[in-house]
């Protein structure tokens, strides 16, 4: 499996880079899964629905499933939160996985920087970074990206998976 993380402030555009990059790259024939980090508290059920109602009272896990798709719904309760290599090792079989958030992991990364939002840069700081997706030119020897041009991304992505793969035997429980 190839994994790379997309990291930058909030606001910078990361999720709407990553809708742009996910087509092109099943456009070439990769099959592309993607593990987003959310906020503490936050809910894909409704309260109401059969699966909220049974989450609500008490199940563990909830399985939702259809003939188009399904979900595990888990609560972790007084558990800890599950390590970014525990999330990858849940995934299906995959060519790439895409990762937004854990901007502290140490996985490759795109950093997603836009000079309008001011925020610091992360690569100086972060050995992880390999490349900018950037709208501004910056001082580094690191590539740079268009962070408008989703096939650039792409084709970065494509052209390094040397540095991106991840055998499932590496990871470990501190990532």
């Amino acid at each position: 499996m190839k994994v790379i993380g997309f990291a930058g402030f909030s606001g910078s555009g990361k999720t709407t880079l990553i809708e742009a990059v996910i087509p092109l790259l099943v456009s070439r024939g990769l099959r592309v899964s993607l593990i987003k980090h959310a906020h503490h508290d936050f809910d894909v059920d409704r309260p109401g629905k059969d699966s909220y109602r049974h989450r609500a009272a008490g199940a563990n896990e909830v399985l939702v499933t259809s003939s188009r798709r399904w979900v595990v719904m888990h609560e972790l309760r007084d558990a800890a939160e599950p390590s970014l290599n525990d999330h990858l090792r849940r995934l299906s079989d995959c060519d790439i996985a895409l990762v937004e958030g854990f901007k502290r992991a140490p996985i490759t990364k795109i950093e997603v920087h836009r000079a309008a939002l001011n925020a610091p840069l992360i690569y100086p700081t972060d050995p992880h970074v390999v490349a900018v997706a950037t709208d501004e030119k910056l001082s580094t020897l690191l590539p740079q990206l268009d962070i408008n041009d989703p096939a650039d991304i792409a084709n970065f992505i494509q052209g390094h998976g040397d540095v991106l793969a991840i055998p499932l035997n590496k990871l470990t429980k501190a990532s």
